[in-house]
């Protein structure tokens, strides 16, 4: 990931933790029923997770007590904005912008000293079926303080009241007691340390439980679209919720996408943006095995485009430009049908989310979409990081070049 690195394409944005701050987020691991982590310094994100803690624990979802009870943990007003970079529902980043818009100057006065334990409580304690993802309806955001820092403050303010109280002015064990917790937590009567619940609405989203599942409620009829087959084939034997299922594979998925106006295409226009030439080129990667130039020139110059275009197997190069061979014949013969000649990922990695959703339901469909067909590498990298760094793995150099470059050009 060396190359992603030096180019600020990988983590770039996570906050390095040491020193006493380490203390604080083991503090918040143990509240939240974890084990402390023994690296004395690690980075985090806008929810507190750390890949290297993750990568200690071999666990990628550390801040999770089972699917249905994710947790997070802010120990610095800098996470203010910051990525999510291992989200457990799309949602996550939404979350954290409401918790930071809610308490952002309390978080800033209350980090000084202590850290915040979050819960995201969707009133779930446990998920039993797959089906039970239709249960999220409002997540409850609720705070709990280390040290019981709050509850200090009331024990304080109670000890100031009996101090004050007729002749207890003189009784010296109060002043003890004054001034052991002024010692351990400082004077906390002017601190505001009451952090409420607060209530983040979900409507449509996707979830990595039960290995990841997109569920689409605010169209005709709720859809849900499984990544997972086995999680399909159990979903589908329930017979009482009235919602349509499919897994990402389906082919006739994109169809009813369609249907219900959630995605759209138009190939004569798809085919004039540089999305397409994006989607070609790396069709056309995948066919390039044995050559005498790098991937990387092999892409981006016409002439050597065309050259190992013609050196590739026949029906390679249909693939590769099926899109244009397409609209050719359709120019001729009106009938000529895509689905003839136009590879189905091809096809679909040319939809687009409908231009009549919302902002934060397009975002969805694009992450829906790149996880059907991740033909496209910008998008790949914006919606789906986690599956562009497994892709990015297996690509040799040259090709890592490519779409580094192609990623800056875009950024």
């Amino acid at each position: 990931m060396q190359k992603l690195q030096q180019a600020n394409l990988y983590r770039s944005d996570l906050i390095p933790i040491s020193g006493k701050l380490v203390e604080r987020y083991n503090k918040c691991l143990v509240k939240l029923g974890f084990t402390e982590t023994k690296l004395q310094s690690f980075s985090i994100d806008g929810i507190g997770w750390s890949p290297e803690i993750s990568e200690e624990k071999n666990d990628p979802h550390y801040l999770n007590n089972g699917e249905a009870n994710p947790h997070c943990i802010i120990i610095t007003p800098l996470q203010k904005g910051l990525p999510v970079y291992n989200p457990f529902h799309s949602y996550d980043r939404e979350l954290m912008k409401l918790v930071f818009k809610t308490y952002e100057d309390k978080i800033q006065d209350i980090t000084r000293d202590s850290a915040i334990c979050i819960d995201f409580d969707q009133n779930i304690d446990v998920f039993y079926d797959p089906l039970d993802v239709l249960k999220y309806t409002d997540v409850e955001v609720s705070f709990r303080l280390i040290d019981d820092l709050d509850k200090a403050k009331e024990e304080q303010l109670k000890l100031i009241e009996i101090f004050n109280k007729e002749n207890n002015f003189i009784d010296e064990k109060i002043h003890q007691q004054l001034l052991a917790s002024a010692k351990k937590y400082g004077d906390l009567r002017d601190r505001d340390l009451d952090l409420k619940p607060i209530i983040f609405t979900t409507d449509s989203f996707y979830t990595k439980a039960f290995g990841g599942i997109y569920l689409l409620r605010n169209f005709l009829t709720p859809i849900l679209v499984f990544e997972d087959e086995n999680t399909y084939k159990d979903a589908i034997e329930d017979t009482i919720h009235d919602v349509l299922m499919y897994q990402v594979s389906h082919p006739e998925l994109m169809a009813k996408l369609k249907d219900h106006l959630i995605v759209e295409c138009n190939l004569k226009d798809e085919i004039t943006l540089k999305r397409y030439e994006r989607i070609k080129k790396y069709v056309f990667s995948k066919y390039l095995k044995e050559v005498n130039h790098s991937i990387k020139d092999i892409l981006e110059d016409k002439m050597l485009f065309k050259s190992y275009l013609n050196k590739i197997d026949i029906n390679a190069r249909k693939q590769v430009m099926s899109v244009d061979r397409y609209l050719e014949k359709s120019k001729i013969d009106s009938q000529t049908k895509i689905k003839d000649i136009v590879d189905n990922e091809v096809y679909f990695s040319l939809h687009n989310p409908h231009s009549s959703l919302r902002a934060n339901h397009q975002d969805l469909i694009w992450k829906l979409l790149v996880n059907v067909a991740p033909q496209d590498v910008l998008f790949l990298y914006w919606y789906d990081k986690e599956e562009f760094y497994k892709q990015y793995k297996t690509w040799n150099d040259s090709m890592k070049d490519w779409v580094i470059e192609t990623i800056n050009k875009n950024i």
